[in-house]
């Protein structure tokens, strides 16, 4: 064998008998842990998404590491799709304005909610998939399916976000300004609810990045991969993406999140 590899027998010998260092340990303990993430996420989710997650539950490794880990044991994420093609906006209604103006970040929990609609293809037709989006803990709060993206269809996903609200107080829900949200029955449920309608300005998708975000992130690890044939079938791949994997993904980052604070204020 050392006369085919062309390498000396002493090389050999010494390389069979030598101690893993500490590096080599902690690259296996950690690629089995990726290797769990990786399943976990149907063997989609990339190094970026690996790297968070580690990050999340109190790893301290490079997005470079991660990369090469990945490469060595074969774990690859899904590429991302292109997308073609733009929504038409309405009119923006009156007193109506941006309140988020791209700050995507939130000190607690319902005070700043995104929501958007996106369309899943199957054989069947078209399926249409409104959420709302909580930007604190990240957690789809509330969210709706149907064949028709209709404002009753988008109601229906800020009422469930209302039924899980915690507190009491109002809170700002951006959109952009699709037919549905500029609707008056849409801003009337509103106001009902004491949610501040907030909305994107014509033609900047950005305004909405957070939501337009969770989508791409969404596509790319679950529904890109798929070929469906039926409504149904995407209906019931969709709300296991967001029950079973994404909201407890963002609950257990939220968990790590708040202890690693704790033991911060707990210090001597």
């Amino acid at each position: 064998m050392c006369r085919c590899l062309k390498v000396s027998a002493s090389g050999y010998y010494a390389w069979e008998s030598r101690i893993p260092s500490k590096r080599q340990i902690e690259n296996a303990r950690i690629a089995v842990r990726m290797k769990e993430i990786h399943s976990d996420s149907g063997g989609v989710i990339g190094a970026h998404r690996m790297h968070e997650d580690l990050q999340a539950e109190g790893e301290k490794l490079s997005l470079n590491r991660v990369a090469g880990l990945m490469v060595k044991n074969g774990l690859q994420g899904w590429p991302r799709k292109k997308s073609r093609g733009s929504k038409r906006s309405s009119v923006r209604p009156g007193g109506v304005r941006n309140h988020l103006k791209r700050d995507f970040t939130a000190q607690e929990p319902d005070s700043k909610w995104v929501t958007d609609i996106t369309e899943v293809k199957t054989q069947q037709g078209k399926l249409y998939l409104c959420v709302v989006l909580d930007l604190y803990s990240k957690l789809v709060i509330g969210w709706s399916m149907h064949h028709r993206q209709d404002r009753q269809m988008v109601m229906r996903t800020v009422d469930m976000a209302v039924w899980q609200k915690q507190g009491t107080g109002s809170s700002i829900l951006h959109s952009d300004r699709g037919s549905q949200f500029t609707s008056g029955d849409y801003q009337r449920l509103l106001k009902q609810h004491d949610l501040i309608s907030s909305m994107s300005a014509f033609g900047h998708c950005a305004d909405n990045a957070a939501c337009e975000g969770f989508f791409g992130v969404m596509k790319r690890e679950r529904i890109n991969p798929k070929n469906y044939r039926t409504q149904d079938e995407a209906r019931s791949d969709i709300f296991d993406y967001i029950e079973r994997f994404h909201n407890p993904r963002m609950r257990r980052r939220l968990a790590a999140q708040d202890q690693r604070f704790s033991a911060l204020l707990n210090r001597p």
